[in-house]
């Protein structure tokens, strides 16, 4: 995508060939700063500290992540090394697992000279294959848009969001956002709805800077008035993104999307989820069994922001000394969601939609029996 004009994904290989370049998200919208990660902890630390996020950025910087692993130490001991402080990272979004076992397939049988240019050229695919993926969602996604489009009779379609499931959340594109970079491509009027999301307001930060750089219509608001505006009769469908969403189609993805889809669905407003297949966990029945990631109580405590001098200021909002829960996700049930959005097509949020999309992957029904525990992530 577009940043003052100039194209960029949000991680790349470095012209030296062997260390990767991110845009540091923890900096955004106030400072625009490129990163450079030369081992696998550093990925590490860029994943667990929110340089990047978003389910499938999580995933390709973690397939990095271990190629870089691997040109330090490429022996089976420093394969299990860098697979362990990488997937201890974050616990919910499933791409985490799902690239690093992906990478580790292509290596553990090569000899350990070959190891690291191996796992390079996959976190590669990975990363190329993403994009495909997001393109062909932004095009199934299209359509939903075009026939509302075609009810409001030239009046803007309006959208609402959550969190930011939009280009940086990924290598590029997006997933959520996706349709709508496609629809104004085309000329399609729109609005969206953008919820600030707290307590690390991706939405109000990342989301509006990304909408803002495209030239798309929006308006932030706080999440409480998510429900507000649909029932004034202001949101004509909703789209959002998912860090897992399970073979039965409940879906895990930041806090407050439940919240949302309650309101969607008391109100009649479609609730789509913009799934790709890299996300969607075929071990699970029920979105009881998805960790949950607990941070750290002084993402709530504390809020990060410019000066009027430009300056960044971090401040203290709450009361000093009161607890703080920090749960990082909600799991919305698949009754709420009207259709899974997939580089397939829109399936609806069951096991036989998924089924139909991917009989390849489809088997029995997951247990149900279960509750998976907080995952608590050190600050």
């Amino acid at each position: 995508m577009r940043v003052d004009g100039r194209a960029y994904r949000s991680i790349w290989l470095d012209p030296d060939g062997w260390s990767v370049q991110i845009i540091d998200q923890s900096r955004l919208p106030h400072r625009f700063d490129i990163v450079r990660l030369t081992s696998a902890a550093e990925a590490a630390e860029a994943i667990a500290g929110m340089q990047v996020r978003g389910a499938p950025l999580i995933g390709a910087t973690a397939a990095y992540g271990l190629a870089l692993g691997l040109r330090e130490r490429p022996d089976d001991g420093g394969l299990a090394a860098s697979i362990a402080r990488l997937r201890a990272t974050r616990p919910t979004a499933v791409n985490l697992q799902w690239a690093l076992e992906r990478v580790r397939r292509v290596v553990q049988d090569l000899p350990a000279g070959e190891r690291a240019a191996a796992a390079y050229l996959e976190a590669e695919f990975i990363a190329r294959e993403d994009v495909e993926q997001n393109r062909a969602i932004g095009e199934h996604g299209l359509t939903l848009i075009r026939e509302m489009a075609e009810r409001r009779n030239g009046a803007p379609v309006r959208v609402l969001t959550h969190c930011n499931a939009g280009w940086l959340a990924t290598v590029d594109v997006g997933t959520a956002t996706a349709p709508l970079y496609l629809a104004h491509d085309q000329g399609i009027p729109l609005h969206v709805w953008v919820g600030e999301t707290r307590p690390r307001n991706q939405g109000g930060a990342l989301t509006a800077w990304e909408l803002g750089h495209e030239g798309i219509p929006h308006t932030v608001i706080v999440d409480n008035a998510g429900g507000h505006v649909m029932q004034r009769g202001e949101v004509d469908l909703c789209i959002v993104g998912t860090d897992r969403t399970t073979a039965a189609g409940d879906v895990a993805n930041k806090i407050g999307t439940y919240l949302k889809a309650l309101a969607a669905h008391d109100l009649g407003i479609p609730f789509y989820v913009a799934s790709p297949s890299s996300s969607i966990d075929w071990t699970l029945g029920s979105g009881a069994h998805i960790p949950i990631e607990e941070r750290a109580a002084r993402e709530v405590s504390h809020l990060s922001g410019a000066t009027a001098s430009g300056d960044l200021a971090t401040v203290q909002v709450t009361a000093p000394g009161s607890p703080v829960g920090n749960p990082a996700f909600d799991v919305t049930p698949a009754r709420l969601i009207t259709g899974l959005i997939t580089e397939r097509g829109v399936a609806p949020a069951t096991l036989a939609g998924l089924a139909g999309l991917f009989p390849e992957m489809a088997g029995p029904l997951p247990g149900e029996a279960g509750k998976a525990p907080s995952v608590s992530v050190p600050e």
